[in-house]
């Protein structure tokens, strides 16, 4: 087990980075000084010498679209950690969410070598692909946190499984409907987004055998009257549905603002993803009936956590579940707003 910390990378990224959450993470040989042999991950010249000079670090966190208000408590948690292990950590990323943008924004960075440590959440997985490839061949530490990136060459993730977090809402869903059958109408801000169609593919998954009839995914985009008005016109064309599921924050309040102007709810059962204040009050006034908290806080936090103690002491970096926990009326005051 006399592994190097390169050679350690290198077998976690052949064996697809299996979440190994809950694991304690062991203190191994200090990325400034380890070395490895010709294949793996290789720690950039510069980065070493700014870890062993104890030069400021500078951690980057990109968010596919940090006007979101999903990036606020991320940002908060990012903060945090920032704080906590000093290093300098800031958020960036493309207002409106366009893959390209985000991808030539990592670009200057990574060949500016001002960076010595990278975390993205994609736009786009297949966009975000080569450059995750870019910054690891170019010796920059680099994760995944918020949205998985697995085919990618990212060192880990941070975040929910997407997947598994499609079939706890579908099980909700179950329970709350009792039985009901009919149609379920399934909305996401982004449907063509690599996180919606994992959520979606577990959320189809848990409804296998069910009954059900689910229609869409119907993509609302992020704005939120557009959101609304999409929203609008896909329940008046489904007007007998049972059930209206988000795969998101965003177009579950719009979805629930919805709900509560057209009088419908308590009729139609709703049921989505993340705290926002918004939702908070949807919650309480009994407009949806709960919601899927995966710790944006926590992820933010743990971003940073991750590379700040790979590039200072040498941690191996390892995949962190931050879960998800179903949020109903009667948890809901115990339970952090994201946002």
């Amino acid at each position: 087990m006399k592994l190097t910390l390169r050679r350690r990378l290198a077998v976690a990224a052949t064996l697809g980075l299996a979440l190994l959450a809950g694991s304690a993470c062991g203190a191994v040989t200090p990325a400034s000084t380890a070395s490895g042999g010709d294949s793996g991950f290789q720690l950039a010249d510069y980065i070493k010498d700014a870890v062993e000079k104890g030069e400021p670090l500078k951690i980057r966190l990109s968010y596919h679209d940090p006007s979101l208000a999903f990036a606020v408590p991320i940002r908060q948690g990012m903060e945090r950690g920032a704080k906590e292990l000093g290093v300098e950590a800031q958020m960036i990323g493309p207002t409106g969410g366009n893959a390209a943008d985000q991808v030539a924004e990592l670009q200057t960075l990574i060949n500016q070598k001002q960076i010595h440590g990278l975390a993205v959440s994609s736009a786009s997985n297949d966009a975000l692909k080569p450059v995750i490839a870019q910054a690891y061949d170019a010796g920059i530490p680099i994760i995944s946190f918020n949205t998985n990136n697995p085919e990618s060459k990212q060192m880990g993730f941070v975040g929910q499984d997407l997947v598994a977090s499609g079939e706890s809402l579908a099980k909700e869903l179950l329970g709350v409907l009792k039985g009901k059958k009919g149609k379920v109408v399934v909305v996401s801000v982004d449907s063509g987004a690599g996180w919606s169609n994992d959520r979606f593919t577990g959320f189809q998954t848990g409804l296998k055998d069910s009954g059900l009839q689910v229609v869409g995914p119907v993509n609302t985009g992020n704005e939120p009257s557009a959101a609304y008005n999409t929203i609008e016109s896909t329940m008046a064309a489904q007007s007998d549905a049972i059930a209206l599921v988000s795969l998101d924050c965003c177009s579950f309040t719009a979805g629930a603002k919805w709900l509560q102007q057209s009088g419908k709810a308590g009729k139609i059962h709703s049921v989505g993803f993340d705290v926002q204040p918004q939702t908070v009050d949807y919650l309480k006034g009994g407009v949806v009936d709960l919601t899927i908290s995966q710790g944006p806080a926590e992820q933010g936090y743990q971003a940073v956590k991750l590379l700040a103690d790979y590039l200072k002491n040498g941690t191996e970096i390892k995949d962190v579940d931050t879960g998800a926990l179903v949020v109903t009326r009667d948890n809901v005051a115990t339970v952090p707003v994201e946002g």
